[in-house]
């Protein structure tokens, strides 16, 4: 066998392969206990009931944008916890936990692929400590939402997520509306980077129904999953590169265009606020504002301890996000406060 035989025969040596615990030994490790899991089905009812009208609060999915710091992560979740007790005949408060972070082109992937920050890579370590923390923010009797991102992931967490995203730029992807449909909890699809919501439209009705398709078993088996569609599969507002969508003419127009649009949620950041957190607050006061004839069911915020963001480094600011900026746990805690008082008087 000549040389350039052998070179297409062997396998390429030029990749390195890791061996990850199966999704059901992650599980063992960290088990959800049954009281636990009972909490997040009640969570997960509660946000379908708030989609789909029967609630009249609004759903608030707050926290930093990516996962870094699981200490201030704790402590920010211990606040929003103080905070929901003080809005809760209004708001119905949603931990923000997201581990991935999706990439233009490279950088930092998130706490789930290098929760050290150095570059290592330990995604064995980013599986441990992410589900980990994610019971830990159970426990403390919130309900966490996340984006779906990588395929292989969703089977480490989907037994402890209470509602899921679905980026602008993952949201025309087959398999992402495949495992949408397989997921027990509820899923918004953001509209696209340019404005457009059809796609997301289409991914909404994708994942309302059943489909079979290629995945994985808990034992990490290639098998064909069979799924019966999303519970309620819902369109996230995100804004576009050329300006907002969030305000009722924007709303308004899409009902006319689409007839019949599914339930709503805001993202107050991304390009609503053309993406200076601290315009947060603005946008979700003129939501509240146009409630009642826009039917907005709920709102995404970036928030964290420290306003802005910062760069990875040795000589970090405790509770500031690495990704994109946020909005600091003082102004989030007074504009959720002033939210709920402007529906009380509205009630």
């Amino acid at each position: 066998m000549n040389a350039l035989n052998t070179a297409l025969t062997q396998p390429q040596t030029h990749t390195k392969e890791s061996m990850l615990s199966l999704p059901s030994q992650l599980k063992a490790q960290y088990p959800l206990s049954a009281a636990l899991a009972q909490q997040i089905s009640k969570h997960r009812q509660t946000i379908q009931n708030i989609l789909s009208g029967q609630d009249h609060r609004l759903m608030v999915i707050t926290g930093p944008c990516s996962i870094h710091d699981p200490i201030a992560v704790l402590e920010y979740a211990d606040r929003l916890q103080q905070l929901q007790e003080q809005v809760k005949d209004q708001v119905f408060l949603v931990m923000r936990a997201y581990i991935e972070k999706p990439r233009t082109t490279v950088g930092w992937k998130g706490f789930l692929y290098d929760p050290n920050l150095d570059g290592s890579s330990d995604l064995q370590l980013g599986l441990e400590k992410s589900r980990q923390l994610y019971l830990q923010l159970i426990e403390k009797g919130l309900p966490i939402a996340s984006e779906i991102l990588s395929p292989m992931a969703t089977g480490y967490f989907d037994d402890l997520l209470a509602w899921g995203a679905v980026g602008a730029r993952t949201s025309e992807s087959q398999i992402h509306r495949e495992i949408a449909s397989h997921m027990p909890y509820s899923i918004g699809f953001k509209n696209g980077t340019d404005g457009s919501i059809q796609i997301a439209l289409d991914a909404i009705q994708s994942a309302l129904n059943g489909h079979q398709f290629l995945g994985m078993t808990q034992q990490g088996l290639p098998a064909i999953l069979h799924s019966e569609g999303n519970p309620l599969p819902h369109l996230i507002l995100r804004g576009s590169n050329h300006g907002t969508n969030y305000n009722l003419a924007s709303i308004q127009a899409m009902h006319f265009k689409h007839k019949h649009l599914p339930a709503l949620v805001i993202d107050c950041s991304h390009g609503n606020s053309g993406k200076n957190p601290l315009v947060q607050p603005e946008v979700l006061q003129q939501i509240i504002a146009e409630r009642a004839e826009s039917k907005v069911r709920g709102v995404m915020i970036e928030s964290h301890l420290v306003d802005g963001n910062q760069k990875i480094s040795c000589d970090m600011t405790y509770g500031q996000s690495v990704t994109d900026g946020c909005l600091g746990w003082d102004k989030t805690e007074q504009a959720l406060l002033d939210v709920a008082e402007t529906m009380r008087l509205k009630k």
